[in-house]
């Protein structure tokens, strides 16, 4: 098997995340327009981190984001970035999306991260590009 390697100054690595997330109290709000615009601000995020999104998709109570990071790059930190960084825009953008979430609260403080090195790539891409056709 051929691994598509990175590397830094002082690092080879590959690090490959498949990452989700859910609406609080799973509430089913994001509807094809708000998943679209979830979508672009997320990957601008990833981009800005500078991270390489593989693939995105939402479905109407989640999110599913498989992505590449460097060794540098703090997990926990990132991922609040896109939950917190979602979260306002998407409620600056979409303002009825308050009156179906208690507290202002947009996102589920919970979220699923796993490596993507023991299954192959082209299977989990495939896995997340689907959801939205369930």
């Amino acid at each position: 098997m051929k691994y598509e390697l990175e590397s830094s100054g002082h690092s080879t690595f590959l690090l490959t995340f498949h990452l989700v997330w859910c609406v609080k109290y799973r509430r089913r709000v994001i509807c094809d327009v708000i998943g679209d615009r979830l979508k672009e601000i997320v990957s601008t995020l990833l981009v800005d981190a500078e991270c390489s999104l593989l693939a995105i998709e939402t479905d109407t109570d989640y999110i599913h984001v498989v992505f590449r990071a460097k060794p540098t790059h703090q997990l926990s930190k990132l991922i609040n970035t896109l939950k917190g960084v979602s979260a306002r825009r998407l409620f600056n953008e979409f303002p009825q999306l308050k009156d179906k979430l208690h507290r202002g609260h947009l996102w589920s403080p919970s979220y699923f991260i796993v490596t993507a090195g023991g299954t192959p790539l082209k299977l989990i891409k495939r896995y997340v590009e689907e959801q939205r056709e369930k």
